[in-house]
């Protein structure tokens, strides 16, 4: 994404060679990602190259425009996303234990990373009904934690969360209606 918007700005500066290179670089790291993080005994990518683990960050991959939304294996990523790190509306962020242990809590900003995906292949009811879930789990003045414990909605983590209140913004411009269509 950071060579692809580089040949970019190296476009609108009228460096067309510089365009050119970065654009090259683009297609190599995307190529090799494409290639080496897709697990096909998952049907999924993962979180390394030739790994094994999920890891919902890999939901960005559309978002930051590196692959289609509708693409098949971004699709069955997702799926299998769901199944295995998502409690309802919660989402943890991966299933790979790290220096804690296996993950107990959901990571918010994965539920709002999944919202913007549902979205983007066409599941849009259901990208709603996770957006309304985690807008109840704000507190009273509408601030949201870092993780949820899903069995309880208990907020846990660093408090407010940034990343999760971008979520709630990012989730609600990509629900909304185009304004052209309100007024």
């Amino acid at each position: 994404a950071a060579c692809d918007r580089l040949a970019k700005a190296a476009v609108a500066l009228g460096l067309r060679d510089r365009s050119h290179w970065w654009n090259a670089r683009a297609q190599t790291i995307r190529d090799r990602i494409l290639q080496r993080a897709w697990n096909a005994r998952r049907q999924a990518f993962v979180e390394s190259f030739d790994g094994e683990y999920l890891d919902a960050s890999v939901l960005l991959m559309a978002e930051v425009g590196f692959i289609d939304p509708r693409d098949p294996r971004f699709v069955s990523t997702l799926h299998a996303l769901e199944r295995h790190l998502c409690e309802g509306p919660f989402m943890r962020r991966y299933e790979q234990a790290d220096d804690f242990g296996l993950p107990q809590t959901a990571f918010n900003v994965c539920a709002f990373w999944r919202i913007d995906a549902l979205a983007r292949i066409g599941r849009e009811a259901e990208a709603r009904e996770i957006f309304e879930a985690m807008l109840a789990c704000r507190n009273p003045l509408g601030l949201l934690s870092e993780d949820v414990v899903p069995a309880t909605g208990e907020l846990w983590g660093n408090f407010p969360q940034t990343y999760s209140m971008v979520g709630v913004v990012n989730g609600a411009m990509r629900l909304s209606r185009p304004w052209d269509d309100v007024v």
